[in-house]
């Protein structure tokens, strides 16, 4: 291993810790703002906190699109998804399995499969993603906020029953607005770390980028959600809601790919083939809803989750992340 790679690698590793960082003080900073201007706690919710938490992912795809790479681009939105489901919601649901309400989990769910429906049968027929296709993306997750907060307004109940208030110390407001420029500042820095490193070691290690999208990028942009489930199962709280989980794959194809698609338009990724096919229609795709299925479908009819769906996701993830490096 040259000396090259391992200033990558080393590199790449700096962009994970700035994405999680940044995020981290892009959400406190921006929560902190609305709680001074007396926003309802809902809309906080619903709208800065989601959009912040999925802020490595649109910097991580955006910034790939900007520099031409397709693969990262391509694979972060799936992989994510994949990788928020089979390993995050999974890993909760393998611990403490529970209740769900499924009221609160119709809206997201409906507009999740529709999305993804779309981005398959896009993705299939024509095998390219134009600019026109990015901005309908960007516009249904606009009617999505929107309903999405018109629907908690009248609707409390649904939410209260997921969420956990965590009361925090007020501090300055410079203090808040600092937390928030810097997040962001970081967050970018980190994007462009993790983008520009990753090609380098996939290039390296005769890796195509797509599947250091679908996995390494993935894994490292789902690690701020990776970390609180597990801090919050340390503690005895089932904070991870399933609903926050379904939120955020439906963010990863109407805002991150969205964004990535408006800045520069791409192909679906071809560089991996199964006798001939193309390894991500087979595969990549197939996996991300069938996973989603899995996790969904029990909770809305059943009204609750098993500790073998946990098992049985975490098995479909450890699986789908090693045939994409043995294959």
């Amino acid at each position: 291993m040259n000396q090259q790679l391992l200033i990558s690698i080393l590199l790449f590793l700096v962009g994970f810790a700035c994405l999680i960082k940044g995020g981290d003080w892009f959400v406190d900073g921006a929560t902190g703002i609305a709680h001074r201007f007396h926003l309802p706690e809902l809309l906080i919710g619903a709208t800065i906190v989601s959009i912040g938490t999925t802020l490595p992912e649109v910097m991580v795809s955006s910034q790939a699109a900007l520099v031409g790479n397709a693969g990262i681009s391509y694979g972060n939105a799936i992989g994510s998804i994949i990788c928020n489901t089979s390993l995050i919601a999974a890993l909760t649901v393998a611990i403490r399995p529970g209740k769900v309400n499924p009221k609160s989990l119709i809206l997201p769910t409906a507009f999740f499969f529709l999305a993804a429906i779309f981005y398959a049968a896009n993705a299939y027929i024509t095998g390219t993603f134009t600019r026109p296709i990015g901005i309908l993306f960007l516009l249904v997750f606009l009617v999505y906020m929107v309903l999405t907060v018109l629907h908690m307004k009248k609707h409390p109940e649904d939410a209260a029953e997921d969420a956990e208030e965590e009361t925090k110390k007020e501090q300055p407001l410079w203090m808040e607005l600092l937390l928030l420029i810097v997040g962001a500042t970081v967050i970018a820095i980190g994007a462009d770390l993790l983008v520009d490193n990753g090609t380098v070691i996939a290039k390296a290690l005769g890796v195509p980028d797509s599947v250091i999208g679908l996995t390494m990028v993935a894994l490292g942009t789902s690690l701020p959600e990776l970390i609180t489930a597990i801090t919050s199962l340390a503690k005895g709280h089932s904070a991870l809601s399933l609903g926050n989980v379904i939120g955020a794959n439906l963010f990863n194809i109407v805002l991150v790919s969205g964004a990535a698609i408006t800045i520069s338009p791409f192909a679906v990724p071809t560089e991996k083939t199964i006798a001939g096919m193309n390894s991500s229609l087979l595969i990549d795709i197939p996996v991300m809803l069938g996973v989603m299925a899995i996790l969904c479908l029990p909770a809305l009819f059943r009204k609750k989750l098993s500790r073998v769906q946990g098992i049985l996701l975490l098995a479909i993830y450890v699986t789908f992340t090693v045939y994409q490096f043995v294959s």
